[in-house]
């Protein structure tokens, strides 16, 4: 398993005719993000949120990119209702199903950027991504999410879900699902979350 530096892991890419994949998870519950809204004057503003039942919205997601190719943007969404047994989030083999998903989607290797959690670099996961020939990996420095372009993907969903009090966690995933779904269509948008980052200024010509 290769372990390097973003520099690297774009020269990498190049010999390998390869994707460069930036991946980062994200969840969201019932308890809606705040977002500046409007009422009449004098009277606070209310968002009533739903008591019932409770959970979390997980998210794994994947910004894409490649030389002539059109940046795209590949998630997986797991949703956790805190049943008996249930798993809270992914793990090592969701991933590995994630990545399988996005190298047949993809159609080519994959250089995979993403940080150091335990969950990425344990020995599961290293076994899982040694029998992976066509996946080579690179870490991101420890708490560096500003260079992750996947942070901003969730940042810009959170601020679309500003105020939004959906009654259950499928009406969530919907909304969630909607959103994700229209970014996927907006490769300006991907490629304006990969600049922002300052790794890459124009990712059509990396």
């Amino acid at each position: 398993m290769g372990e390097g530096h973003l520099a690297a892991g774009g020269t990498t890419a190049r010999d390998q005719d390869a994707w460069i994949c930036f991946a980062d998870e994200a969840g969201q519950s019932l308890r809606p993000p705040k977002a500046r809204t409007w009422s009449r004057c004098g009277c606070t503003p209310t968002v009533t949120v739903s008591g019932k039942g409770s959970g979390r919205v997980n998210l794994a997601g994947m910004i894409c990119l490649k030389p002539g190719q059109r940046t795209r943007l590949i998630y997986r969404m797991m949703i956790y209702r805190r049943r008996k047994n249930e798993r809270k989030g992914f793990n090592e083999t969701d991933y590995a199903r994630l990545l399988d998903a996005a190298h047949q989607q993809l159609g080519g290797p994959i250089v995979l950027i993403w940080d150091n959690i335990n969950t990425h670099v344990d020995a599961l996961m290293r076994s899982l991504i040694d029998t992976r020939p066509w996946l080579t990996v690179f870490y991101l420095p420890t708490y560096a999410p500003e260079l992750n372009p996947v942070e901003i993907v969730w940042s810009h969903l959170k601020r679309g879900l500003g105020n939004l009090a959906p009654c259950t966690l499928d009406d969530l995933a919907a909304v969630i699902r909607s959103r994700l779904k229209q970014m996927q269509y907006r490769p300006d948008l991907l490629d304006a979350f990969l600049a922002h980052t300052g790794l890459i200024t124009d990712p059509r010509s990396t």
